[in-house]
């Protein structure tokens, strides 16, 4: 007979099936060397057949590429920059970057949805002490955290997504923070991937570290001023009001 300790691991494990699922993906994309794909190499390689379908079927391009972007976004996977200068190169910036905001905010919501069912109940249950610790804080300010955690440039995307739904974040919170916050970096690799073809015509690559270096000190500037309302209750030292209520 199980004691209930033995009982709650299991429970634990159990809860924890979304995560499985993500991870056998990853491993089945992995082998099938799907993220090789994910290179500049390959936009060089395919520019006539890119250009070409997006010319005779831009709806259907769009469609796809909106939802292979929520698929990349939902199973966390590495090199989804590679995804974003691809919107560019097909759509050009303004259409590049619609279509990749779209597909990253449904990934993003798909993956926060799984996170707090029955992957964030097992998380909470992992990490309690942390969460614990910051989850009352988190609520206070909870926008203007979740922000900051799309403006700082060291977050990896994937724990910026799971991260609020952990802390217990609102649905319409995490949503209006996803659509916008990840905007300018958006913009800023869409406008990469419009100026490929250029790029490839010269024989040259993109400098990637450039538009990173030139991100950086508006995507700090953001950070600072999405943490301006927390700085300023703590200094006034009133006390916060909790997060407005949203769809749960």
């Amino acid at each position: 007979m199980n004691t209930p300790a033995e009982t709650a691991r299991r429970s634990l494990w159990i809860r924890l099936w979304p995560a499985y699922i993500i991870v056998a993906g990853l491993l089945a994309a992995w082998q099938l060397g799907l993220f090789e794909l994910l290179s500049i190499d390959t936009l060089r390689e395919q520019q006539a057949v890119l250009e070409g379908f997006v010319g005779e079927h831009l709806l259907v391009a769009l469609l796809a590429y909106v939802v292979i972007y929520a698929t990349a976004t939902l199973f966390m996977v590495p090199g989804a920059l590679w995804i974003t200068i691809a919107g560019g190169f097909m759509f050009g910036l303004v259409g590049g970057s619609i279509a990749t905001v779209i597909g990253a905010t449904l990934g993003a919501s798909l993956l926060f949805f799984a996170a707090r069912t029955s992957v964030g109940s097992a998380l909470h249950q992992i990490a309690r002490p942390f969460v614990e610790k910051v989850e009352d804080e988190f609520q206070k300010d909870a926008l203007s955290y979740m922000f900051a955690m799309r403006f700082v440039p060291a977050m990896p995307f994937p724990v910026a997504n799971i991260l609020p739904a952990v802390l217990g974040a609102k649905y319409r919170d995490y949503f209006i923070t996803t659509a916008l916050g990840i905007i300018p970096g958006v913009i800023a690799y869409t406008w990469v991937g419009d100026g490929l073809g250029a790029t490839f015509a010269a024989g040259e690559d993109p400098d990637l570290r450039s538009v990173f270096m030139n991100l950086l000190p508006a995507a700090l500037a953001l950070l600072v001023v999405s943490l301006i309302p927390v700085v300023y209750k703590r200094l006034r030292g009133k006390p916060t009001s909790p997060a407005s209520e949203g769809v749960q």
